[in-house]
């Protein structure tokens, strides 16, 4: 007899079936108590995949058959993962299909910012451009400038080999641990966050949400930037003081940031963060491209056949 998998996410043709052939599938658009249909499926349920939603204790415990979770994401900290261990539920995750394409999107925030593109370019469309551009239009430069990586995880170390080797930046990264292989790659230096802070022209943070990250950066951190630093974050939105920031931009504390996490999403649109020009702000498309959605897909569903099948060998969180 086949498990049951609960579904609250669309796959693409080919991983569907391949998830089919090993699991009865029963496919919701959201993962939502208050349905009687969906607490009913979920109460027979051996997995569950998809992105998102709120998996705390209370949901878990409807689920008494519940075996592994299989998240379409490499965060989660929208699952209560202690809840899980208690009742040796596995966690999975897709930690290493999108860490390019996230170190990508962040090169390209700080690019976008520092050289004003999106602004500049809405000046074009406006029809602003009528003479030749003055000093009111330049941008900053990027390259050998001083890149600071707050979370030297796997898009951290993606991170700094673009900057280090595509824009000749010096690297300078604050993390728990200190890499000599970073090191030596990339001309790089662990330093305290305070260091980090004063000496970087882009702070740049690939961290996760925990309690110890949440609002790590906030008023004093800000005042400790270069007013002519900016900010980039495309780990989690709560990991900044999201009214600090607006504060510090605002004071001309630092001068800019790229954004493409937020406190809270989607971002509403009375959002001071909207209406600054040196703010570039992205509806947290890090890891939003064609190909890295679907090998993101991929991973989750051969993640979710693995521990179910018990032959997990890489990808869970909490075993």
């Amino acid at each position: 007899m086949k498990p049951i998998v609960v579904l609250y996410q669309d796959l693409p043709e080919k991983l569907y079936k391949k998830l089919a052939d090993f699991a009865d599938i029963k496919q919701f658009k959201t993962l939502s108590l208050d349905s009687n249909d969906f607490r009913s499926t979920l109460a027979n349920a051996s997995g569950l995949l998809g992105a998102g939603g709120n998996i705390d204790e209370n949901f878990i415990n409807q689920a008494p058959h519940l075996k592994a979770v299989s998240t379409v994401s490499v965060g989660y900290d929208n699952v209560d993962v202690n809840a899980l261990t208690k009742r040796n539920i596995k966690l999975m995750h897709t930690p290493t299909v999108l860490t390019d394409t996230v170190a990508d999107t962040m090169m390209g925030l700080v690019l976008a910012v520092a050289r004003r593109i999106p602004e500049l370019a809405d000046n074009i469309k406006q029809g602003l451009w009528i003479k030749g551009i003055t000093p009111d239009w330049y941008g900053t430069d990027v390259h050998h400038k001083t890149m600071g990586i707050i979370g030297m995880g796997r898009i951290g170390k993606a991170l700094a080999q673009r900057a280090h080797f595509g824009f000749n930046m010096n690297i300078l990264y604050h993390s728990r641990t200190e890499y000599t292989e970073v090191n030596d790659k990339f001309t790089a230096k662990h330093c305290t966050l305070e260091t980090l802070l004063q000496q970087s022209d882009f702070v740049c943070i690939t961290l996760p949400l925990t309690p110890e990250t949440h609002h790590l950066m906030g008023q004093k951190q800000f005042s400790m930037m270069k007013p002519d630093a900016y900010l980039i974050n495309a780990g989690r939105g709560a990991v900044v003081d999201e009214l600090a920031l607006i504060h510090a931009l605002e004071q001309k504390e630092i001068a800019g940031a790229g954004l493409d996490v937020f406190e809270k999403e989607p971002l509403s649109s009375s959002s001071p963060l909207l209406t600054m020009k040196n703010v570039v702000a992205v509806p947290h498309i890090g890891s939003a491209t064609k190909e890295t959605r679907y090998a993101m897909a991929e991973c989750a569903v051969d993640n979710l056949i693995a521990a179910l099948s018990d032959h997990i060998k890489e990808n869970c969180v909490n075993f």
